[in-house]
């Protein structure tokens, strides 16, 4: 049985230390309303992290917060923030580029699902708690971020549906669904997917508007239940 959870049943996760000063410096949380940690820079570090946390700490709910890109800057402007529905990972299988096969192709799930864990297998993508509702979103995790616009076409073309990219989420998630945790994530929008240059960025526009929309989380007793629908 999961024993009670120290302090506030929410634990706020941020990928870096960089995310969580932007966040603390646009106003962060009022004490009490949150634990708040790092969970590390991509996704094994954050899977590994988020589950000794998990087992640590014992929270009622896990919400990520950090940037991420966007694929659809008209749809989805730098600078904005997304509650995420759906989250995926894109580079666990076999090969690369368009011949590339993940796993539902072929045939090996990341987890195959057991009692205390998940009910079901999980291939490539999990459905995540929204809290504020809001239209359907998937976010993309990779353990690289697309290094260029040719990059960015090529993986968004395995997800069409995408809407935006970051290098956490997914291990996170995972972690929160074998634990039996409910996961929400929010990603501020700090640029396009494959701009590298770092000067285009907006990370404290995209950290703000992230912040907010952690507040609106924060502040809902709970969260609407993960969709059953997964977003391809």
């Amino acid at each position: 049985m999961r024993g009670p959870s120290p302090g506030s049943p929410t634990l706020l996760l941020f990928p870096t230390g960089l995310e969580r000063r932007r966040f603390d410096e646009q106003g962060g949380v009022a004490p009490g309303h949150a634990l708040t940690a790092l969970v590390g820079f991509g996704p094994v570090a954050a899977a590994a992290r988020a589950a000794a946390l998990l087992a640590t700490l014992r929270p009622r709910r896990v919400l990520l917060v950090g940037i991420a890109g966007t694929y659809d800057t008209q749809r989805h402007p730098v600078g904005t923030a997304l509650a995420f529905t759906h989250v995926a990972l894109d580079g666990v299988g076999a090969g690369a580029g368009p011949g590339f096969l993940g796993p539902d192709a072929l045939g090996f799930p990341q987890w195959p699902g057991s009692p205390g864990t998940t009910p079901g297998p999980i291939a490539e993508s999990l459905a995540l708690s929204a809290p504020g509702g809001g239209e359907p979103a998937l976010l993309l995790t990779a353990c690289a971020a697309a290094g260029g616009a040719a990059h960015a076409r090529e993986r968004r073309a395995r997800f069409p549906r995408a809407a935006a990219e970051d290098m956490e989420g997914f291990a996170v998630a995972l972690a929160c669904a074998l634990a039996g945790v409910p996961c929400a994530i929010v990603r501020g929008l700090s640029n396009q997917v494959g701009e590298r240059e770092p000067g285009r960025w907006r990370i404290p526009a995209a950290l703000g508007a992230a912040r907010a929309l952690a507040l609106q989380a924060l502040a809902q007793e709970e969260w609407a239940a993960a969709p059953a629908a997964v977003l391809g």
